[in-house]
């Protein structure tokens, strides 16, 4: 067992903790980064969200290639472009130059996560799968606090461009662990004639009932946590630069803790019968209700509804374990990569939307007003609470049919007597997945 943990599950996350490290440093070096270039919030939005096109769009392929290939041969060649994409943006002065770095960097780090998972359905038992899944991205998440404190650190003595190219040489270093540690595996998921596709995935009304609610909450925290968050803590709540980065910094610790949690949860939850379908919903309403306080102003501490971003952000435990119920392993790559599509595409359009949106009031002093960002994250809401809606209909149906039944029955007096009919309580009322209408 240790010698499977060390030669397989710390050599895929460290490159999930890289691809995350990547992914949250925007918030960091967007200031710096927006002052040297001249870039107005519309630019930033789109040179950042950029990671998350390039990376969603290469999601489905990759997907194929992992359950074809393997992961260790996929994610040791791809990081090398995110070796060349970090060097890239590091030597880079002009906006084209570093939206192409920054793509590449996207897609460099695309398999980061789905390497990972194909690893853990490969070789652990699926009723754990959700609590390596946790695992792996609490690991993963400690690059998002790398990217905080520890970054500025480094950015004070390198600069920007410096710590770019230590990201490079640690691209670099984890390719050749990857290739070097993880043993090759057979080819068992290789396409037959009889091997279900992406047509059995995007045709099956489970994986269409947790999309939207997935991809839309999930794609959004990493929205606000890699770029937004900081916009909004220092126009809206006037953070100094250093209490901006001791809050990204608790933010991150918040994802890491959060990933393990959910996954420990969700295992013993797991043990007791009831699925991840009702953990992940109540995610997905507490971080309604954050968005909701943070739009209304209400008198809180900053911390507390922001905490909820990082919890949502790491609830892709909850999702991937889902899918590994719903599909068989030959389809847990692509399953993923479909999912992923969509959690990326989100972001993408949430990270650079917002830039627009934000754009479209005066900057006083390049800071947004208040309303601008109420405005961008009452939308955001807006959707949230839609596909939370879609998310819970099987329930509120199952609920509704299993409500206490009344019969008429007839006494000897002739008259009429309610007799209520009560289903019998080992019938779990939370049991959608298996519903045919799910």
């Amino acid at each position: 067992m240790w010698r499977l943990i060390a030669c397989v599950f710390l050599p895929f996350a460290a490159g999930y903790y890289l691809s995350y490290l990547f992914r949250t440093i925007n918030a960091l070096v967007s200031g710096p980064l927006a002052t040297e270039l001249g870039l107005d919030a519309a630019d930033l939005g789109l040179l950042t969200s950029v990671y998350f096109l390039a990376f969603g769009g290469a999601q489905i392929p990759i997907g194929m290639l992992l359950d074809r290939y393997g992961p260790r041969r996929v994610q040791s060649v791809l990081l090398l472009v995110a070796t060349i994409g970090a060097a890239l943006f590091g030597a880079s002065s002009g906006f084209l130059p570093l939206l192409i770095a920054r793509a590449m960097i996207g897609l460099g780090v695309a398999a980061a996560l789905m390497a990972g998972l194909k690893a853990i359905v490969i070789w652990f038992p699926r009723e754990r799968v959700a609590l390596v899944n946790g695992y792996m991205i609490m690991l993963g998440g400690l690059g998002a606090v790398t990217a905080t404190v520890p970054a500025e650190w480094l950015m004070e003595w390198l600069g920007w461009r410096g710590l770019f190219a230590v990201l490079a040489i640690a691209s670099l270093a984890v390719a050749a662990l990857i290739f070097a540690a993880v043993p090759e595996v057979a080819r068992s998921g290789e396409s037959g004639p009889n091997t279900p596709g992406l047509r059995a995935i995007y045709t099956d009304s489970r994986f269409w009932r947790i999309a939207p609610l997935s991809a839309s909450c999930i794609g959004s925290a990493w929205s606000l946590q890699s770029l937004w968050a900081a916009p909004w803590l220092t126009d809206v709540e006037g953070l100094t630069r250093e209490a901006l980065i001791a809050q990204l910094f608790i933010m991150a610790i918040g994802l890491s803790v959060s990933a393990l949690l959910l996954g420990v949860i969700a295992d013993r939850l797991r043990r007791r019968g009831v699925g991840p379908e009702i953990l992940f919903a109540a995610a997905a309403t507490l971080f309604v209700v954050a968005e909701l306080a943070l739009i209304l102003r209400l008198p809180l501490p900053s911390l507390l509804p922001w905490s909820m971003v990082p919890l949502v952000g790491a609830s892709t435990v909850l999702s991937y374990a889902m899918l590994a119920e719903y599909f068989p392993m030959e389809l847990a790559a692509r399953a993923n990569g479909g999912l992923n599509v969509l959690h990326f595409g989100w972001a993408f359009a949430t990270q650079y939307g917002t830039g627009l949106i934000l754009q479209q009031w005066p900057a006083q002093n390049g800071h947004y007003p208040i309303v601008a960002y109420q405005v961008t994250f009452g939308l955001s809401a807006a959707v949230h609470i839609a596909a939370l809606g879609w998310f819970i209909v099987p329930w509120l149906r199952a609920l509704s049919s299993r409500m206490p039944t009344v019969t008429r029955r007839e006494s000897a007096s002739g008259e009429g007597l309610l007799d209520p009919v009560i289903p019998p309580a080992e019938i779990a009322i939370l049991d959608a997945p298996e519903r045919p209408e799910w």
